[in-house]
């Protein structure tokens, strides 16, 4: 399957009618891998900013999460591992792996939850999870809710 394939029809899909509005998977370097028709164009900048932020958590509150110009409030996240953001009814989740960003952007209806787990059931379909045990499997995730 296709990076391009995993945007469409993991990230894209639908969920009780409604789709995320926007998502792509991201290179930690800003080179895109795969996006949707939507997605926002987003700068250099805006990329180093978010991977500064996994890096030292909490660098984006005094200015924001920048995506494609628009500004969000960041929320509570999980530092180091998800930045989230909320501008109005809308928000947006990214979601770090040891080698992408995956970044959904959602508004109304869909709901920051749903966001959330859109983001989180494609890591865990494509990127390698550790079980308890230490031993690596492979985690298969379907995208109706």
């Amino acid at each position: 399957m296709s990076w391009q394939q995993y945007v469409d029809e993991h990230l894209m899909c639908d969920i009780d009618g409604n789709t995320l509005t926007s998502a792509a998977i991201i290179g930690h370097d800003g080179s895109v891998w795969a996006q949707s028709a939507t997605f926002p164009q987003f700068t250099a900048e805006e990329v180093a900013a978010i991977m500064k932020d996994f890096d030292e958590p909490g660098s984006l509150a005094p200015t924001g999460l920048f995506l494609g110009g628009t500004k969000y409030m960041v929320i509570q996240g999980e530092p180091g591992a998800v930045i989230r953001g909320k501008k109005g009814s809308g928000g947006v989740t990214i979601k770090k792996t040891s080698q992408a960003l995956i970044i959904g952007v959602y508004d109304e209806p869909l709901t920051p939850g749903q966001c959330n787990m859109i983001v989180e059931r494609l890591v865990a379909l494509v990127f390698k999870v550790e079980d308890l045990s230490g031993s690596k499997c492979e985690v298969e995730v379907f995208c109706t809710l």
